[in-house]
């Protein structure tokens, strides 16, 4: 089920004020965090529009934890951070979805717990595409 005002399930200028369209996998969507102060911040939301894990099949649950490590795997492959952090909320969006926070030590907020939006680094559409094509050919999508 896709919900029409929904970026994550419409994927189209809904995303633009904070992130980027990356990819599909087998159980959701990939997007890039615009504000890069933790370079390689991504966000895993679910295919359809739930809003509750309990809302998910065993088998679906499963699907999207897939994802979630596959996407954290590709961050760690390409980043190198030293811990991912994991943010799961969804109350103003009403989507589940995860975001993929890379920390780095002696960096931003590390030993902190991560702001939701720092404005702190924005990237040109060229260092955006550059990492989006990392993460795909990471991801081998």
């Amino acid at each position: 089920m896709k919900d029409q005002n929904c970026g994550y399930c419409m994927k189209n200028e809904l995303l633009d004020p904070f992130g980027i369209f990356i990819c599909e996998l087998d159980a959701s969507v990939v997007v890039l965090f615009k504000e890069q102060s933790h370079p390689g911040r991504c966000i895993v939301a679910f295919k359809d529009h739930k809003s509750e894990l309990t809302e998910l099949t065993d088998d679906e649950r499963n699907a999207f934890f897939a994802d979630v490590s596959r996407v954290a795997k590709a961050i760690h492959a390409i980043f190198h951070p030293n811990k991912i952090n994991y943010g799961a909320f969804g109350d103003s969006s009403g989507h589940m979805h995860f975001h993929l926070v890379p920390k780095y030590k002696d960096q931003f907020e590390w030993n902190g717990v991560f702001q939701m939006n720092p404005e702190k680094t924005f990237l040109s559409d060229a260092e955006y595409a550059g990492i989006i094509q990392k993460i795909k050919a990471e991801l081998g999508v």
